[in-house]
């Protein structure tokens, strides 16, 4: 590649034709199970006003700290490229008022995420997420929903090697007893502490027992979980919540250091990890947040809701299920021109057989026969429509079978419905 030739950004990728199998099929099998659990597609936009992630995921969380990228508008406000997608749902919801009109609601979207990573396998900063918020209700049932929604997603596009997480935090009645707890006893251990999580002990202090730092991590180990704190209430909805997982056979570990890094999160948090992928092997996170409408201007409104990292889901598919098969397209039919006077006539045939529902592709370039049948080889092709002197004469077309080279001739204009009767499958 020329020094001079511009290259793509560090920490985004091209998703070529050829590569699109497994991205393909999760997208499909989410698509699938959202219709069947009753979740609504939802689109907003890729920049936001700043305030929104500050207010809603947290002004101490890393996201906003660290990785957000953001730009002055020439209104005053800043806009930030959205780091996630649940405040914009949230925003939405409340926007379009409806929290007056029909408070529960269960949304999904997929899109971009930008975020300032170290650029690695499996985290760039331009990624793509798959999520679901369910807005309006505080039943640990919708809990268990989400999960198990999140779940059959995975299993449908082919993944069995997941383990699932689960932990409460539980909620603001409860929570500041156990963060106390958390300073008073960390504040003895500062010095085994990275900086990051020092500067977190007043400002956030369960973001320690989230820290990847190999020192904070030891530290959490010996430090108690949230659920030997939590309030009559907190327990019960946790119970609740494990009664419908085991009812519904998802077999889950409790893991008293899982708080997820956002802010927003209260009660039951979650995740589901992959054992094909090492270290980082997180490919959803999610849980309830019953601040979160309130934090940005609405009523009091419980949340759940999870978001899948398509990135890493996809490295996982690849880890179980081998490399994705090639995607490139396929045309069923590819129309060599032996004349280049029959050019445009041929085009007229493509046409055609595109209007009658079949794939159809030919040569622009007028090259020689020997290099259009090549390309269509290359293509995988099943059938080829040989049009020279003749046929263009005699307005029919010589049809090949590429799989065992049988050829027959058919009138030009019954071209497209022999094609479809040829590729019909063999009655029983």
């Amino acid at each position: 590649m020329s020094e001079d030739q511009i290259r793509s950004l560090p920490g985004t990728e091209d998703f070529m034709p050829d590569g699109w199998a497994h991205r393909r099929t999760l997208y499909r099998e989410a698509a699938r199970q959202f219709a069947l659990y009753g979740y609504g597609e939802l689109h907003t936009p890729i920049i936001e006003d700043t305030r929104l992630f500050v207010k809603g995921t947290g002004e101490t969380t890393d996201i906003v700290e660290k990785q957000m990228y953001s730009i002055p508008s020439a209104e005053g406000e800043g806009i930030t490229l959205r780091p996630e997608g649940t405040p914009s749902a949230v925003r939405a919801y409340l926007e379009k008022n409806l929290h007056k009109q029909e408070p529960f609601q269960k949304f999904w979207y997929a899109g971009p995420m930008f975020r300032k990573e170290r650029p690695q396998k499996g985290r760039l900063r331009q990624f793509h997420q798959i999520g679901v918020e369910a807005i309006g209700s505080s039943s640990p049932l919708l809990d268990a929903e989400t999960l198990l929604l999140a779940v059959e997603i995975l299993r449908a596009a082919g993944l069995t090697k997941l383990r699932v997480l689960v932990n409460s935090i539980g909620c603001p009645a409860c929570r500041p007893v156990y963060r106390d707890e958390l300073r008073r006893r960390l504040k003895a251990r500062t010095g085994e502490l990275c900086e990051d999580c020092r500067r977190r002990l007043e400002r956030n202090v369960l973001r320690v027992l989230d820290c990847k730092n190999e020192g904070c991590h030891r530290v959490a180990g010996e430090l108690p979980g949230p659920g030997e704190f939590l309030c009559e209430t907190c327990r019960d909805h946790w119970t609740q919540f494990r009664a419908a997982l085991q009812a519904c056979k998802i077999d889950c570990e409790e893991d008293p250091r899982l708080v997820r890094g956002l802010d927003y999160y209260t009660r039951t948090v979650y995740e589901i990890k992959h054992e094909g992928l090492g270290a980082r092997d997180t490919i959803c996170g999610g849980g309830r947040y019953d601040g979160l409408v309130e934090e940005l201007g609405g009523p009091p409104t419980p949340c759940v809701g999870f978001a899948i990292g398509v990135e890493a889901t996809l490295l996982a598919m690849e880890a179980e299920l081998g490399p994705a098969p090639d995607s490139s397209p396929r045309p069923s039919v590819f129309v060599v021109c032996f004349e280049k006077s029959g050019l445009g006539r041929c085009f007229e045939l493509v046409r055609a057989l595109r209007a009658a529902g079949v794939s159809a592709e030919m040569d622009y370039e007028a090259r020689s026969a020997k290099a259009q049948m090549r390309r269509a080889n290359r293509l995988g092709s099943p059938y080829c429509l040989l049009i020279g002197r003749e046929e263009l004469e005699k307005s029919e077309i010589l049809i090949k079978s590429m799989a065992d080279g049988a050829q027959w001739k058919a009138a030009w204009a019954e071209g497209p419905a022999e094609i479809r009767r040829a590729m019909e499958p063999p009655r029983k």
